[in-house]
């Protein structure tokens, strides 16, 4: 079977975020299996979209795009569903790099034709030039990042994650597009969980299917100062909670939280007992993380029962199935 072509998204919505932008463009630009293409979605955001216009004027292998849905992140990933020409649709966040062979190694697990979703591994680029003490490893999703817990190597999973992911077109020509009652809006608040969401109803629509992590499909995204603090930390646990019961609202809790039952009853009380070992033995910062785990736990705990109760009162919308788009080869 011969390798897809893939179409990489970048969504983007702030000029404060221009030179990552830039450098996202041109990690996918470098890669040592070329992407078909670059679309830069941008949301609803003139000004952003007219400079980038004229940044990449030149035919060639950048569109940019008006996000053509409403507002956030899931709107404008659908926008650029439906207008991509590859096989497979691969989604880069606006302030990360991918590595050299990030599509190399995507692409190389489609030759299986029942997988359907392929995510990679995110780095954590501290803006401060390191972790903070505090911070666990176990929450490095907090900050969009891969986080401990996951399993090594290329390995079977219930979903990807939204930053560092790629489906095939047929994918959401059978569950449909990313939820656009969840995920991110700009600077709002940071909800989340869209890929989450998705892929549990590609799996519904299609039982065969195969997800998959290859952690050599390696990303760097930038971890700006304001993320490095616990005042962060605390509002995106929270937010986490919200995102998770309305997930759990519209596919149900069996599904929406299987995987975070392994995570709460053996990632986490590996990691607090990790760090008041670490404490005991005077290491840094083990005291922090042992109780920053537990605060995220209660604060996403808080989260998930206030969503719960909002959940019942309003439905998620969905977005349609991205249908029409452009050629496929």
């Amino acid at each position: 079977m011969s390798a897809p072509h893939i179409s990489v998204v970048i969504c983007a919505y702030t000029e404060e975020r221009w030179e990552d932008i830039l450098a996202a463009v041109s990690s996918v630009r470098a890669q040592s299996r070329p992407a078909l293409e670059t679309l830069l979605v941008v949301d609803h955001n003139e000004t952003l979209r007219d400079r980038l216009a004229k940044e990449y004027a030149a035919p060639g292998d950048v569109r940019v795009l008006a996000n053509a849905g409403p507002r956030g992140l899931s709107a404008g990933r659908n926008t650029g569903i439906a207008a991509a020409r590859g096989a497979v649709i691969a989604f880069l966040d606006d302030d990360a790099v991918a590595e050299r062979d990030w599509l190399l190694h995507l692409a190389g697990a489609y030759d299986d034709p029942r997988v359907l979703a392929v995510g990679g591994r995110t780095v954590p680029v501290w803006a401060s030039g390191r972790r903070p003490r505090w911070f666990p490893e176990e929450f490095d999703w907090v900050v969009g990042c891969t986080y401990r817990g996951l399993p090594p190597g290329r390995v079977r999973v219930r979903n990807v994650l939204g930053g560092n992911a790629s489906f095939r077109r047929e994918a959401f020509d059978a569950a449909g597009g990313f939820a656009t009652g969840i995920g991110r809006d700009g600077d709002r608040r940071p909800l989340g969980c869209e890929e989450t969401e998705l892929c549990i109803r590609l799996t519904r629509a299609r039982p065969d299917a195969v997800l998959l992590i290859d952690d050599r499909a390696v990303i760097h995204h930038r971890v700006p100062a304001p993320r490095e603090r616990f005042a962060y930390f605390r509002a995106r646990a929270y937010a986490e909670g919200l995102s998770k019961a309305l997930v759990a609202r519209s596919v149900g809790a069996a599904k929406g939280l299987e995987s975070e039952r392994r995570y709460a009853s053996r990632v986490l009380p590996a990691g607090v007992v990790r760090g008041l070992r670490d404490a005991v033995l005077a290491r840094p910062g083990g005291a922090g993380r042992a109780g920053a785990i537990v605060a995220g736990v209660l604060t996403a705990a808080g989260g998930y029962a206030v969503g719960s109760v909002r959940a019942r009162r309003g439905a998620v919308t969905f977005a349609p199935a991205p249908a029409g788009g452009g050629a496929r080869d």
